[in-house]
Protein backbone atom coordinates (compact mmCIF):
# COMPACT_ATOMS: atom_id res chain seq x y z
CA UNK A 1 0.00 0.00 0.00
CA UNK A 2 1.16 3.25 -0.60
CA UNK A 3 2.45 5.89 1.94
CA UNK A 4 0.86 9.41 1.96
CA UNK A 5 3.25 11.81 2.75
CA UNK A 6 2.00 13.64 5.90
CA UNK A 7 3.04 17.52 6.49
CA UNK A 8 4.89 17.26 10.35
CA UNK A 9 5.20 20.66 10.63
CA UNK A 10 1.77 21.16 10.77
CA UNK A 11 0.96 18.51 13.56
CA UNK A 12 1.70 18.98 17.41
CA UNK A 13 3.76 15.80 17.93
CA UNK A 14 5.03 14.09 21.19
CA UNK A 15 7.61 12.27 21.53
CA UNK A 16 8.49 9.47 23.90
CA UNK A 17 11.53 7.45 24.61
CA UNK A 18 11.21 3.80 24.86
CA UNK A 19 14.70 2.69 25.14
CA UNK A 20 18.06 3.93 25.36
CA UNK A 21 20.85 1.38 24.81
CA UNK A 22 24.65 1.96 25.44
CA UNK A 23 26.81 -0.33 22.85
CA UNK A 24 30.33 -0.57 22.65
CA UNK A 25 32.76 -1.36 19.77
CA UNK A 26 36.14 -2.80 20.15
CA UNK A 27 38.77 -0.96 19.00
CA UNK A 28 42.77 -1.17 19.55
CA UNK A 29 42.85 1.62 22.19
CA UNK A 30 39.80 -0.13 24.33
CA UNK A 31 36.30 -0.44 23.84
CA UNK A 32 34.08 2.86 22.54
CA UNK A 33 30.99 3.27 23.97
CA UNK A 34 28.01 5.32 21.81
CA UNK A 35 23.81 4.93 22.91
CA UNK A 36 21.44 4.08 20.42
CA UNK A 37 17.78 5.08 21.31
CA UNK A 38 14.30 3.87 20.02
CA UNK A 39 11.81 6.94 20.03
CA UNK A 40 8.08 7.52 19.25
CA UNK A 41 6.29 10.69 18.24
CA UNK A 42 2.66 11.18 18.06
CA UNK A 43 -0.19 13.69 17.93
CA UNK A 44 -2.40 11.67 19.94
CA UNK A 45 -5.06 12.03 17.22
CA UNK A 46 -4.29 9.06 14.81
CA UNK A 47 -0.40 10.29 13.73
CA UNK A 48 2.78 7.86 15.02
CA UNK A 49 6.26 7.82 13.70
CA UNK A 50 9.06 4.89 14.96
CA UNK A 51 12.42 6.03 14.60
CA UNK A 52 16.04 4.87 15.70
CA UNK A 53 19.21 7.41 16.55
CA UNK A 54 22.57 6.66 17.54
CA UNK A 55 25.35 8.79 18.81
CA UNK A 56 28.12 9.28 20.81
CA UNK A 57 25.85 11.33 23.58
CA UNK A 58 22.65 10.63 24.67
CA UNK A 59 21.12 13.96 23.81
CA UNK A 60 21.93 13.83 20.25
CA UNK A 61 21.10 9.81 19.90
CA UNK A 62 17.60 11.08 20.94
CA UNK A 63 17.50 13.93 18.88
CA UNK A 64 18.38 11.82 16.08
CA UNK A 65 15.86 9.51 16.56
CA UNK A 66 13.30 12.15 17.22
CA UNK A 67 14.23 13.05 13.05
CA UNK A 68 14.06 9.52 12.08
CA UNK A 69 10.70 9.53 13.39
CA UNK A 70 9.35 12.56 11.58
CA UNK A 71 10.05 11.19 8.83
CA UNK A 72 7.96 8.12 8.91
CA UNK A 73 5.03 9.39 10.13
CA UNK A 74 2.00 7.62 9.08
CA UNK A 75 -1.65 8.07 9.48
CA UNK A 76 -3.64 5.39 11.83
CA UNK A 77 -7.30 4.79 11.03
CA UNK A 78 -9.57 4.83 14.24
CA UNK A 79 -12.96 3.90 14.99
CA UNK A 80 -13.58 5.63 18.20
CA UNK A 81 -10.86 5.17 20.40
CA UNK A 82 -9.70 2.06 19.02
CA UNK A 83 -8.57 -0.01 16.02
CA UNK A 84 -11.31 -0.63 13.53
CA UNK A 85 -9.89 -4.08 13.04
CA UNK A 86 -7.80 -7.32 14.16
CA UNK A 87 -4.13 -6.88 12.36
CA UNK A 88 -1.34 -9.82 13.27
CA UNK A 89 2.07 -8.77 12.15
CA UNK A 90 5.27 -10.28 12.30
CA UNK A 91 8.99 -8.71 11.84
CA UNK A 92 11.88 -10.05 12.87
CA UNK A 93 11.33 -12.70 15.46
CA UNK A 94 8.66 -10.79 16.74
CA UNK A 95 5.21 -11.19 16.18
CA UNK A 96 2.48 -8.48 17.53
CA UNK A 97 -1.68 -8.93 17.33
CA UNK A 98 -4.07 -5.76 17.87
CA UNK A 99 -7.34 -5.91 18.56
CA UNK A 100 -10.08 -3.40 18.83
CA UNK A 101 -11.53 -3.16 22.89
CA UNK A 102 -14.98 -1.73 23.97
CA UNK A 103 -14.74 1.68 25.09
CA UNK A 104 -13.64 1.50 28.72
CA UNK A 105 -11.02 -0.92 28.24
CA UNK A 106 -7.77 0.50 28.44
CA UNK A 107 -4.52 0.24 26.80
CA UNK A 108 -3.89 -3.96 27.78
CA UNK A 109 -0.19 -3.40 25.84
CA UNK A 110 3.33 -4.76 27.34
CA UNK A 111 6.17 -2.18 27.16
CA UNK A 112 6.90 -1.94 23.36
CA UNK A 113 2.98 -1.85 21.91
CA UNK A 114 1.94 0.57 24.54
CA UNK A 115 3.90 3.77 23.86
CA UNK A 116 3.40 3.14 20.11
CA UNK A 117 -0.83 2.93 20.21
CA UNK A 118 -0.88 6.02 22.59
CA UNK A 119 1.05 7.95 20.71
CA UNK A 120 -1.04 7.43 18.10
CA UNK A 121 -4.26 8.32 20.40
CA UNK A 122 -5.25 4.79 20.97
CA UNK A 123 -7.39 4.65 23.60
CA UNK A 124 -9.25 0.79 24.37
CA UNK A 125 -7.02 -1.74 22.57
CA UNK A 126 -6.13 -5.19 23.26
CA UNK A 127 -2.45 -6.73 22.55
CA UNK A 128 0.04 -9.27 22.56
CA UNK A 129 3.43 -10.08 21.54
CA UNK A 130 4.71 -13.22 20.47
CA UNK A 131 8.46 -14.60 20.32
CA UNK A 132 11.06 -11.87 20.88
CA UNK A 133 10.29 -9.51 23.37
CA UNK A 134 12.95 -7.13 22.38
CA UNK A 135 11.71 -3.69 22.64
CA UNK A 136 13.09 -2.85 19.28
CA UNK A 137 11.44 -5.55 17.11
CA UNK A 138 8.25 -4.94 19.34
CA UNK A 139 7.95 -1.05 18.99
CA UNK A 140 8.68 -2.02 15.12
CA UNK A 141 6.58 -4.62 14.96
CA UNK A 142 3.17 -2.58 16.32
CA UNK A 143 3.98 0.41 14.27
CA UNK A 144 4.14 -2.36 11.21
CA UNK A 145 0.19 -3.32 12.67
CA UNK A 146 -0.91 -0.10 12.74
CA UNK A 147 0.18 0.77 9.13
CA UNK A 148 -1.63 -2.29 7.83
CA UNK A 149 -5.08 -0.93 9.24
CA UNK A 150 -6.98 0.54 6.84
CA UNK A 151 -10.28 2.65 7.53
CA UNK A 152 -14.22 1.41 7.43
CA UNK A 153 -14.27 3.60 4.09
CA UNK A 154 -11.51 2.25 2.38
CA UNK A 155 -12.42 -1.33 2.92
CA UNK A 156 -16.23 -0.63 1.42
CA UNK A 157 -14.70 1.53 -1.27
CA UNK A 158 -12.52 -2.05 -2.46
CA UNK A 159 -15.33 -4.36 -1.84
CA UNK A 160 -17.89 -1.87 -3.94
CA UNK A 161 -20.13 -1.10 -1.14
CA UNK A 162 -21.02 2.18 1.07
CA UNK A 163 -19.06 2.48 4.51
CA UNK A 164 -23.42 2.26 5.89
CA UNK A 165 -23.76 -1.49 4.94
CA UNK A 166 -20.82 -2.83 5.44
CA UNK A 167 -20.97 -1.34 9.00
CA UNK A 168 -24.64 -3.36 8.99
CA UNK A 169 -22.75 -6.32 7.71
CA UNK A 170 -20.36 -6.26 10.64
CA UNK A 171 -22.39 -5.83 13.19
CA UNK A 172 -23.45 -8.35 15.05
CA UNK A 173 -26.45 -10.52 15.00
CA UNK A 174 -28.54 -11.71 17.92
CA UNK A 175 -28.49 -15.21 18.39
CA UNK A 176 -31.60 -17.20 17.52
CA UNK A 177 -33.12 -18.82 20.35
CA UNK A 178 -32.96 -22.58 20.01
CA UNK A 179 -36.52 -24.09 19.73
CA UNK A 180 -36.88 -26.73 21.72
CA UNK A 181 -37.58 -30.43 20.36
CA UNK A 182 -39.62 -32.63 22.46
CA UNK A 183 -38.20 -35.87 22.38
CA UNK A 184 -39.92 -39.35 21.94
CA UNK A 185 -38.93 -41.62 24.53
CA UNK A 186 -39.27 -45.29 24.71
CA UNK A 187 -43.13 -46.14 25.55
CA UNK A 188 -44.68 -42.99 25.25
CA UNK A 189 -46.91 -42.20 23.03
CA UNK A 190 -46.25 -38.62 20.80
Amino acid sequence: MKRERINVAALDLEERVVQINRVSKVVKGGRRFSFSTVVVVGDGKGHVGVGMGKAAEVPEAIRKGTESAKRNVIRVPLVGTTVPHDVVTKFAATKVMIRPAAPGTGVIAGRGVRPVVEAAGIRDILSKVYGSNNPVNVVKAAFQALSELTSLSEMARRRDMTPQELAARRTRREPVAATVVPVVGAGEEA
